[in-house]
């Protein structure tokens, strides 16, 4: 990312909060008889890469989507830069545009082109003049190699330039939070770098991430935290170097032993 581009998160309406960017207490979300989510707390400080690591169906995703609010929850709280945003009453809609998000699937409108993918929020949610909007866009997508195809459509892309301009579109109206939720599981294995360079590069500007990711060479390279989630429960929270090099809990080190390449 060019030093231009600017730090997504740095202008957030509510960024001059001094506590945790993202809170969770106590948070639970059931679907119907299963508890998917049994008592969340977690909070997630400015400038700050969380990686949640966890076998599939240990809630990694379904805790994304309570913290964009696509998801109700069934009790606790969630506060967002100290704003309460799981109360009912709060507009649901405004709290996502404070927010970035990024899916497994690429989710680009195929019939929009690239500049127009990118700047659909910024002109629609933030009613930025589209000549601002297709500024910033062509900045970004220029700062990752992909200006020349800003007047393309999606499927003139690769698996891997759709991921990267998913991740453009969620930074390009500076949210104060980016989540990321597996961007690289739809990926083919030689695609993936170029989408973890990404990240990596955001990481390094000091955007506030969390992240749910299979990567655990990458989450222990790149996160300042690594939280385990395992049937609905955070089992480990600890700085990245510690839960690798000596995680406390049982459970944890087997999830390791199973998830991790043995030559990381």
């Amino acid at each position: 990312m060019t030093a231009s581009a600017g730090a997504p998160g740095a202008g957030g309406a509510a960024s001059v909060d001094r506590g945790p960017v993202l809170s969770l207490r106590g948070v639970r979300r059931a679907y119907g008889d299963r508890l998917v989510l049994r008592g969340i707390d977690l909070d997630v400080a400015a400038h700050e890469v969380v990686a949640l690591v966890g076998a599939s169906g240990s809630g990694k995703s379904t805790l994304l989507r309570t913290v964009n609010l696509t998801e109700p929850i069934d009790d606790g709280v969630i506060r967002l830069a100290g704003e309460d945003v799981s109360d009912p009453r709060v507009d649901a809609d405004r709290v996502r545009a404070r927010i970035g998000i990024v899916f497994q699937h690429y989710n680009l409108f195929p019939h929009l082109s690239v500049l127009d993918n990118v700047t659909l929020a910024s002109r629609l949610v933030h009613r930025m003049p589209r000549a601002a909007a297709e500024a910033r866009a062509l900045e970004l997508l220029g700062s990752i190699g992909l200006g020349d195809l800003a007047r393309a459509y999606p499927d003139r892309l690769s698996g891997g330039q759709q991921q990267r301009v998913a991740i453009v579109r969620a930074i390009a109206t500076s949210p104060e939070l980016l989540l990321l939720d597996e961007v690289t599981s739809a990926l083919d294995p030689e695609l993936v770098g170029e989408v973890l360079e990404l990240v990596r590069s955001l990481a390094d500007r000091g955007t506030t991430i969390v992240m749910a990711t299979h990567e655990m060479a990458f989450a222990r390279d790149v996160a300042d935290r690594v939280v385990f989630l395992d049937d609905g429960l955070i089992i480990e929270d600890a700085p990245a170097h510690e839960f690798f090099a000596t995680p406390r809990e049982a459970r944890t080190r087997a999830f390791l032993t199973r998830f991790l390449p043995p030559e990381a």
